[in-house]
């Protein structure tokens, strides 16, 4: 063909190439299907459709299996949902209201999805079927009036709260409707509803909601009337003392003191004390502001007079009320009443045990203050003290504060000597350690020694294993400087058989030579004790002593920052001698607390080598089991130390040879 003839066309061109996948695409963008499978598993529509029956089928078969289920109801629906079909997804929903009409997560599934599709005839009718079947559930009437507002359909809103309201459901559902029509100004038809409010829920709280909303809208006749109306509705038995309140508050801001006042005066008479709490205390607080406190004060007293007298009458021995009541007589003038309420309590003597006598007691303390400091009658204050001792039976018990408090008292009138009788007496009567300890700090403040050691003595007699009296008698002499007198009280303390807390004074004795410079007496002191208790805690102690101090014999003084070398070597002997002594006992849990301490020496006073003795010596912690009685173990921790952990050794390994032995020689005799 030459190179200038025309080209002739072709009549059979090749199909254009569309794939499944392009045309999936285009059938997603123009919304004829919801769904855009993977690439890998769903080639074409068809697969699609075929996807979506296989989906169906499995939600079928679900349901058929269990019809009940409305889980599975509503995931098909969902599901349809997804798939944007919606015709399928009502006729699920249908089908499930079929199944249980009181589904309540049901009716909200298809009701909103109704509302998001815009179905909103649809949607209507059916909130029309919820409220009709089920006109209790109040979430049905919210969101169907909520709807209603949003697309603008007042009067609709206001039918749908009417037929709400035929039903008389709760307060929130009434505030609703009233808060619905305070948002388009209807204040008269707000006020219509709460007189209808009102007529099904008759409590305080809702008539403070009408008063509150009368008077947001600034109608203050209409606040007076609401607030008559309340109290002629509710009358004496139902009324709430927050009303009364909220009223007499409402005056006081209208500047109308004598109504607030009649209103507190009011409900204070007709209300009784248990419903009456808060009223009193906002009266009282009107009062302060606005009217006169001494009055308001005398009614406050009167009523609490009233409260304590009444619980006395039931409970005359309640002696907590009877000090309250005296509080309360005492911030009065009246001294005739205060002492006649005195003398009324103090006449209720309980009979009992020292128990039942503790509160009473205070009774006649307090009565002796008040006639010795506000009304400063010596002489009465005397016969009270004098009264109560002779009232006390002192053979079974007694009470060393009202010794010491009547002792006291003669001291600051300058009787001495009829304080010390009193003492003496209380400690001839009924001896306690509380009355030698403040009748030795009494005369020491006096400067009288001489009776001190007399008291001491005597308190030893009556309590010879107390550890106080020796203790005190002992540094008693030391501060006198009398050192062999002290030491003699000591020797006597640690030599008794018995005592509560020898601790205690054995710690004091060895002090009491370590500041008296006698370093052998000391030491003596401290192998004495551990003959008697030897306590890891005891050689702690004693080889810390031992670097404390400088001896004769030591050869280099010690330094600013470290003992001397034989104090340290002193010190280490101590520990060792501790450390067999507490091996012989077979005491691992006090050899471990020795073996921190002499570790902590060795840093602080040793070397490295020496330090690496003690590391050696610390055990292995182990865990074992032991059978307990009733057949079963348990299991605990204990220590291995590095020489019995050899010994051990040993033994096991003669054992095993012996066993070798055994055995070979029953093979010999076998042959």
């Amino acid at each position: 063909m030459e190179s200038g003839a025309p080209r002739v066309k072709n009549k059979n061109p090749a199909p254009i190439q569309i794939s499944a996948e392009q045309l999936l695409r285009e059938a997603f963008e123009r919304q004829e299907v919801a769904y855009l499978p993977p690439k890998q598993n769903i080639s074409d529509l068809e697969e699609l459709h075929e996807y979506q029956g296989r989906k169906r089928k499995e939600f079928e078969e679900a349901i058929r299996r269990n019809r009940l289920a409305m889980g599975t109801w509503l995931r098909y629906a969902q599901w349809e949902l997804d798939q944007k079909e919606y015709a399928r997804a009502r006729s699920v929903f249908e089908r499930a209201l079929d199944v249980d009409v009181t589904h309540i997560p049901l009716w909200l599934k298809y009701l909103d999805s109704e509302v998001k599709t815009r179905n909103i005839n649809h949607a209507r009718n059916l909130f029309d079927r919820a409220v009709s079947l089920l006109p209790r559930v109040d979430k049905l009437w919210y969101k169907y009036v909520y709807m209603e507002e949003m697309l603008g359909n007042i009067s609709g809103t206001r039918q749908v709260f009417e037929r709400w309201m035929k039903w008389e459901p709760d307060e929130l559902a009434w505030m609703a409707y009233i808060r619905m029509e305070r948002r388009y100004d209807e204040n008269a038809r707000a006020r219509g509803i709460f007189e209808r409010f009102l007529v099904v829920h008759p409590e305080p709280m809702n008539w403070l909601r009408w008063v509150r909303f009368e008077e947001d809208c600034g109608n203050l006749t209409n606040v007076r009337n609401v607030f008559s109306a309340a109290l002629d509705a509710l009358g004496l038995e139902f009324i709430d003392e927050k009303l009364l309140v909220a009223f007499a508050k409402f005056e006081t801001r209208q500047k109308e003191y004598e109504r607030a006042r009649t209103i507190y005066r009011y409900a204070l008479d007709r209300l009784p004390r248990s419903k009456a709490r808060l009223l009193y205390k906002e009266y009282t607080q009107f009062e302060k502001q606005y009217g006169d406190q001494v009055g308001i004060e005398n009614v406050v007293i009167e009523k609490r007079r009233l409260k304590y007298g009444n619980i006395l009458a039931e409970q005359p021995h309640d002696y907590d009320t009877w000090l309250d009541l005296i509080k309360l007589e005492e911030s009065t003038t009246e001294a005739e009443r205060i002492r006649d309420v005195y003398e009324r309590a103090i006449a209720q003597v309980p009979a009992g045990d020292k128990k039942a006598w503790e509160r009473y007691i205070y009774i006649w303390l307090n009565y002796a203050l008040y006639e010795e400091i506000d009304m400063r009658d010596v002489e009465r204050c005397r016969s009270v003290y004098t009264n109560c001792l002779k009232l006390i039976p002192h053979k079974k018990f007694t009470f060393a504060k009202v010794w010491l408090a009547y002792a006291y008292f003669e001291l600051r009138q300058k009787n001495l000597p009829v304080a010390r009788r009193t003492l003496g007496r209380a400690l001839g009567t009924c001896p306690k350690p509380k009355l030698f300890r403040e009748y030795i700090a009494l005369e020491d403040s006096l400067k009288q020694f001489d009776r001190c050691r007399i008291l001491y003595e005597k308190w030893i007699l009556f309590d010879p294993e107390a550890c106080n009296p020796w203790l005190g008698y002992a540094l008693l002499e030391d501060k006198l400087g009398d050192v062999d007198r002290a030491r003699a009280v000591f020797e006597l303390a640690v030599s008794q058989p018995v005592m509560e807390t020898p601790e205690l004074l054995w710690k004091a004795y060895i002090d009491f030579e370590f500041e008296e410079y006698e370093f052998a007496k000391a030491r003596q002191l401290y192998y004495r004790l551990l003959e008697k208790a030897p306590h890891v805690k005891v050689w702690i102690s004693l080889a810390n002593f031992e670097i404390a101090h400088m001896e004769e014999d030591d050869e280099q003084p010690p330094s600013d920052d470290k003992p001397s070398p034989t104090a340290i070597l002193r010190s280490r002997k101590v520990f060792e001698n501790a450390l067999q002594n507490l091996k012989t006992q077979q005491l691992n849990e006090e050899r471990v607390l020795l073996l921190e301490a002499w570790k902590h020496f060795e840093q602080l006073h040793g070397d490295a080598s020496s330090l690496q003795s003690v590391v050696s010596k610390m055990p292995q912690v182990i865990k074992k089991r032991r059978k307990l009685p009733d057949n079963s173990f348990e299991e605990y921790y204990d220590y291995l130390f590095p020489e019995e952990g050899s010994e051990k050794e040993d033994k096991m390994r003669k054992m095993l040879e012996l066993a070798r032995k055994w055995k070979s020689g029953i093979q010999n005799k076998a042959a």
